[in-house]
C-alpha cells in the first residue's frame, strides 16, 4: 500500500509533496484532511517556498525523530532544534507567522522562544531596540511618564 501524498503550493508557485504523516503535523493542514478538502493541492499563499520548506524540514525531523523515546535521540533533537534556529530575525519572524497560521505548535513554541530568549540576553531597552531595528518614538517626557507609571517594574 502506498502512503498518501499531500500537495502544498507556496505563494511562489513551488510544489511540495509530502507525506500525510509529516503534513498533518500542522492542525491546520490536518483538519483540511479529515475534511477531505486535500485531494488536490492545498495552497499556502501567505508563505514563499522558503519558509515551507523550513517547516516541512522541522515537520520530517520531528516525525522521524518521534519513533524513538530514548534519552539520547532526545537530545539529539534538542541539537538539531538549535541548529535550525540558526537563521536571520527576519525568517525566524516569517517561521512565527507560519507556525501559527499552519498550527505547528512544537515550531511555535520553539521559535517563539528563541525570540524570546534574544529578548532576554539584552540588557537595557535601547539594547532591545538595536537587536530587533525598534525605532524608539517616545519623546524624552512620554519616556518619563511610562517609567512613572510602572515604577515597580523598574525597581
Amino acid at each position: 500500500m502506498s502512503k498518501k501524498m499531500i500537495v502544498l503550493k507556496s505563494s511562489d508557485g513551488e510544489i511540495f509533496q509530502i507525506d500525510e504523516t509529516i503534513a498533518v503535523q500542522s492542525e491546520t493542514i490536518s483538519h483540511l484532511v479529515e475534511d477531505d478538502c486535500a485531494n488536490n493541492e492545498i495552497p499556502l499563499a501567505n508563505f514563499t517556498s522558503k519558509i515551507l520548506s523550513k517547516v516541512i524540514e522541522y515537520c520530517k525531523k520531528h516525525v522521524a525523530a518521534g519513533e524513538s523515546d530514548s534519552d539520547e535521540a532526545k537530545e539529539d533533537l534538542k541539537k538539531w532544534d538549535a541548529e535550525f534556529m540558526e537563521m536571520d530575525l527576519s525568517t525566524i519572524y516569517e517561521l512565527i507567522l507560519a507556525a501559527n497560521y499552519l498550527n505547528v505548535k512544537g515550531l511555535l513554541d520553539l521559535a517563539c522562544q528563541f525570540v524570546a530568549d534574544r529578548i532576554s540576553a539584552c540588557k537595557t531597552p535601547d539594547e532591545i531596540r538595536e537587536k530587533f531595528n525598534i525605532v524608539n518614538d517616545f519623546t524624552p517626557e512620554e519616556e518619563e511618564e511610562i517609567r512613572k507609571e510602572n515604577q515597580w517594574a523598574f525597581e
